[in-house]
């Protein structure tokens, strides 16, 4: 008990003495023996109060023993099965959780990992996925402080994620490698770069990329298939020191719709894994003639920036014309670019109000703010004598159109006028800007659609210096073009916009989930959380269907597909009680992520083991692992000194006593007359 709470006892019962010699032998001529008897009650009734408030405690030191945690990570993914190894791993996971020894000196936790990693209950080995970056993470943000090695038993090949032999960790990691590792020749399609879109009688460029690994030289023949038919061919030659061929090409684009492509690599000898000898891919193919008129009163980098990007498209033209040489026809063009607006470009603005014409406006160094926001209804600004430098920050809740981010935050600063801007109409953000480092929901670049026109405003000028910048990052212009190429074709059509629109891919690999998302709004244009989305899923060759309800996801509705057989599938979704429907389809391969690999990654687990200061094991070491663990005598148990602090009293029996004592004094001296 601490000295100061003894010192509060003391003065409590010194109080509750002078309380009670002042109410009974204060200037007191006669004392009874009834007195001395009310006085103890009394002194005692009002220590048990302040008992009450002092609340004394009692603190004792308690030993705790505390052991090392053993974090064993296990791979539940496909691959595990594609190398036939479950019983190796599940003999092991059960030699670990029955050995008394291992027990005895460490608090075993099981884990088991594919995509995300849950604690083990049982395997499956079905997980699609494998990610042991975000595994040994998490496991690393769950025992921060914790004197905590990891047993990782895996085949060290991941599908998703953050590379992993040199993860910050200050946890020792000894890799347990499971699966084939002998080296056998397998060569195999790695990557397919190719768009998403192409039009009709176009060409798209695709590149492909084959690995091979093996001992010797070897040939094989390389072909993309459409329809069943070849339709491109290429013979390659590999060796230990050339394995890696690197396959460029145009396809011409025939057929309106999705068109699905296969490109394949023949077998070579030896080879047994062929399940990633090929890999399909698709393009939708677009019917659409764009003509492009861009008005502009200054010459500036910018314009030829444009009219590169847009030209990638042969369906796509663009004519650059000096402001003053307009003359204010605008029918043979399907959108208007309008750079740096000033006052001379009164007649275009009249004209395209006038035909309700879907235009472009590219702000800049040299726009008259004034001006503009007079012609325009959608946007105003508060312009300045000064020259801001305004960054790109991608809106992830953009849903106007699909657009991915392309490195936005990595591109340089583009220039406009300095001034606060207001927006006036209803419109969706592509890029909100980055002042100084400063991450603002001011737009940046933004879309409107105002009945049946639809325009867009990018704030600044310098948009060449993005598409050189993204030419650096990627070594092509692809990545960019195809941004400007999705703002362009949602800009040029002509058509109202729609109250349904679907966001999903049409080809994905097998046993992967699917997911649609879908953004409805009502007849005013807003968007609608109270519809209830169905969606309705056919497969072409079976016509077994099944019916899926859409989530709500912020602003959007979302319906993932899972455990869908390979094949092609027709979709239709619906809105309920209402006649606002959209149909789409895709298609599942046969091509299974997880059995890709034809042997362990020795060489990544090698790399994490020592980089954390562990030791790589084989299931044949088994015994070895648990012997190298217990004698470890960095892994040791440690006593740590608890201090419990334990009450002295019973709050509710003192209470209790003490009003059983106060009802005592007060009966008997109601019954001597004293009250």
């Amino acid at each position: 008990m601490q000295t100061t709470t003894i010192i509060y006892l003391i003065g409590a019962l010194l109080f509750s003495l002078a309380i009670s010699w002042l109410l009974y032998f204060y200037k007191s001529k006669e004392l009874r023996k009834v007195d001395y008897f009310l006085f103890g009650l009394r002194t005692i009734s009002v220590f048990l109060l302040f008992l009450l408030l002092v609340n004394p405690v009692i603190e004792r030191q308690e030993l705790i023993k505390e052991k090392p945690i053993l974090s064993v990570l296990v791979d539940n993914s496909l691959s595990v099965k594609h190398f036939k190894s479950e019983k190796k791993v599940t003999d092991f996971v059960n030699l670990i959780e029955n050995n008394s020894a291992i027990n005895n000196k460490f608090d075993v936790q099981f884990f088991k990992f594919g995509e995300n990693i849950t604690v083990l209950d049982s395997l499956s080995f079905l997980e699609n996925q494998t990610n042991i970056h975000q595994a040994i993470s998490r496991v690393e943000a769950l025992q921060k402080n914790a004197v905590s090695p990891i047993l990782l038993v895996a085949d060290g090949n991941q599908t998703t994620g953050n590379l992993y032999p040199f993860i910050n960790t200050n946890k020792n990691v000894y890799p347990l490698i499971i699966g084939d590792t002998i080296s056998k020749s397998d060569v195999k399609i790695t990557q397919v770069n190719v768009n998403k879109y192409s039009y009709l009688k176009n060409r798209f460029p695709i590149e492909i990329r084959v690995l091979y690994d093996g001992n010797k030289a070897v040939k094989t023949q390389f072909t993309i298939q459409y329809k069943g038919k070849t339709i491109f061919r290429k013979n390659l030659t590999f060796s230990p020191t050339k394995a890696i061929a690197t396959i460029s090409t145009t396809i011409a684009s025939t057929e309106e719709g999705v068109q699905y492509y296969k490109a394949s690599v023949n077998k070579i000898e030896n080879e047994e894994n062929l399940e990633n000898n090929s890999k399909s891919f698709s393009v939708e193919v677009l019917n659409e003639q764009t003509k492009i008129l861009l008005l502009t009163s200054v010459l500036h980098p910018d314009i030829g920036a444009f009219k590169k990007a847009f030209e990638t498209n042969k369906q796509r033209s663009v004519t650059i014309a000096n402001i003053k040489e307009f003359k204010g026809d605008l029918a043979d063009y399907q959108l208007v670019m309008l750079y740096q607006p000033t006052i001379d470009f009164e007649t275009a603005f009249n004209s395209i109000q006038k035909s309700k014409a879907n235009y472009f406006v590219i702000t800049g160094n040299n726009t008259n703010w004034n001006f503009l926001n007079e012609m325009q209804p959608n946007y105003r600004k508060n312009p300045t004598n000064q020259i801001e430098e305004f960054g790109a920050i991608f809106n992830n809740g953009f849903l106007t159109f699909g657009q991915k981010d392309v490195s936005f935050e990595s591109f340089p600063p583009i220039n406009d006028i300095f001034g606060s801007i207001n927006i006036t109409s209803k419109f969706d953000a592509l890029l909100f800007q980055n002042i100084a480092g400063y991450k603002t929901q001011t737009p940046l670049l933004a879309t409107f659609e105002n009945d049946s026109q639809k325009s867009a405003v990018l704030f600044g000028e310098g948009i060449w210096k993005w598409r050189a910048t993204s030419f650096i990052n990627s070594g092509s212009f692809q990545d960019f073009d195809e941004f400007l190429s999705n703002l362009v074709q949602y800009l040029a059509t002509t058509k109202k916009r729609e109250r349904l629109t679907l966001k999903y891919d049409a080809l994905h690999p097998a046993n992967v989930p699917i997911t649609v998302n879908a953004f409805y709004v009502d007849k005013n244009y807003k968007f609608d959380a109270r519809a209830k989305l169905n969606l309705k899923v056919t497969n072409t060759l079976t016509n077994v269907s099944q019916n899926i309800p859409f989530s709500l996801l912020n602003n959007s509705f979302e319906a993932i597909l899972e455990t869908l057989p390979s094949g092609d599938y027709r979709f239709i979704v619906s809105v309920e009680n209402q006649s606002v429907r959209k149909t789409g389809r895709f298609k599942i391969t046969t091509y299974q992520i997880e059995e890709q690999f034809t042997n362990a990654n020795q060489k990544e687990l090698n790399q994490l083991a020592t980089h954390t200061s562990g030791k790589v094991y084989y299931p044949s070491e088994s015994q070895q692992v648990i012997a190298d663990l217990i004698g470890d005598e960095r892994y040791i148990t440690t006593q740590k000194s608890n201090t419990i602090s334990q009450e002295l009293i019973d709050w509710k029996f003192i209470l209790i006593l003490s009003i059983l004592f106060f009802t005592i004094e007060w009966f008997v001296r109601k019954y001597i007359g004293k009250i």
